[in-house]
């Protein structure tokens, strides 16, 4: 049975400005952008979030949501910084590091020989050491499984710790919300209580194939998650090939109007996605899929466009070209490269 470790910091920007300027402390914060410039919240702290604001949200409305809020914007160069020396700690108990971005990570700690062996004291310790070392907090999730280790760092946030032992899977997923589950959104959700499902316990009963039948490839997924199996290995310096978000509407987009409305918060979340990426990365080329009502998709991309919202609308409306009926799904995107050009600086217009 592996031991898999899911590192999480807690509200990261905003820890690394309250760290450094005490000042910040006790107040609603948020980094972003500029509300009067149609600027993106990137993260807030736990006293703004208490208001209802949270990432990815459009700065003017999370400033309508909490008035007091206070928006610094970004200092990328400094949580980089950061990042690297929590990446550092991590090298003394494993070599088996996945970063998902400068704030979270997976440690497959299996064989380490570090805190006897321990998956819960190595956890302890790393937490200790980024307290102490850094000044800022980190959540911790330990269990077999990268799925079940991700759902345990979530569980007792902030500067918190879950560990779910091999024995307590099955107790542990039978009461857990399908909304916790990796995949499932609102939609998928919606989709579920119509069945009766709510909880995981609730789809035990559920064979393999029926599952598929109503959902698809992701019925396998399902119910796969739903009896803790996750074979997932932890990948060590992966290079990602493409960055990207996706939304699934409840009602069908009519027109090409409607997907261009659309397109603001999907490009907002995949800046805020983006700017999450540790550096040596370079766009290549934006790309934009669209799923039709009759689930007729279509996926283009175009070398030399610009990363732009304009340039997002021109790939949308030629993509839309295609097909020329209600839209059930947008997704946009950019292609990756391995290269020194920081890919949040590319983006920063959105």
């Amino acid at each position: 049975m592996r031991k898999i470790i899911h590192v999480d910091c807690d509200c990261f920007y905003a820890a690394i400005e309250m760290r450094d300027d005490p000042r910040l402390r006790g107040r609603p914060l948020a980094v972003g952008g500029d509300p009067d410039k149609r600027g993106v919240v990137a993260t807030c702290n736990y006293e703004a979030r208490a208001y209802g604001v949270r990432s990815a949200m459009a700065s003017g409305y999370a400033k309508k949501l909490c008035p007091d809020l206070l928006i610094v914007p970004p200092r990328m160069t400094v949580y980089r910084e950061a990042s690297a020396a929590i990446h550092a700690i991590f090298t003394d108990y494993t070599a088996l590091i996945q970063p998902l971005s400068l704030d979270e990570a997976y440690l497959d700690v299996s064989d380490s020989t570090a805190c006897r062996g321990s998956a819960t004291l190595i956890a302890e310790s790393i937490r200790q050491r980024v307290r102490e070392g850094l000044g800022i907090t980190v959540s911790a999730g330990v269990a077999p499984n990268k799925f079940l280790a991700k759902i345990a760092s979530d569980w007792n946030k902030p500067d918190g710790l879950k560990v779910i032992l091999p024995d307590e899977i099955d107790s542990f997923i039978q009461t857990l919300p399908v909304e916790r589950l990796h995949g499932v959104g609102k939609v998928t959700a919606a989709r579920l209580r119509k069945l009766g499902i709510d909880l995981c316990g609730e789809l035990l009963p559920w064979r393999k194939q029926d599952l598929v039948r109503e959902f698809g490839s992701f019925g396998e997924r399902l119910w796969q998650l739903a009896r803790g199996i996750d074979d997932r290995p932890v990948i060590v310096e992966s290079t990602r090939q493409s960055v990207s978000v996706e939304n699934t509407y409840d009602q069908d987009l009519p027109d090409l109007n409607a997907c261009f409305e659309a397109l603001g918060p999907l490009l907002e979340k995949l800046a805020q996605r983006v700017g999450r990426l540790q550096d040596g990365y370079r766009a290549s080329k934006p790309f934009v899929k669209l799923k039709f009502n009759d689930f007729t998709q279509t996926t283009l991309e175009q070398a030399g466009a610009p990363i732009t919202p304009e340039g997002y609308r021109d790939l949308t409306a030629q993509a839309y070209a295609r097909g020329l009926k209600p839209v059930r799904l947008i997704g946009v995107g950019v292609r990756l490269d391995n290269a020194s050009t920081l890919l949040g600086e590319q983006l920063s217009l959105f």
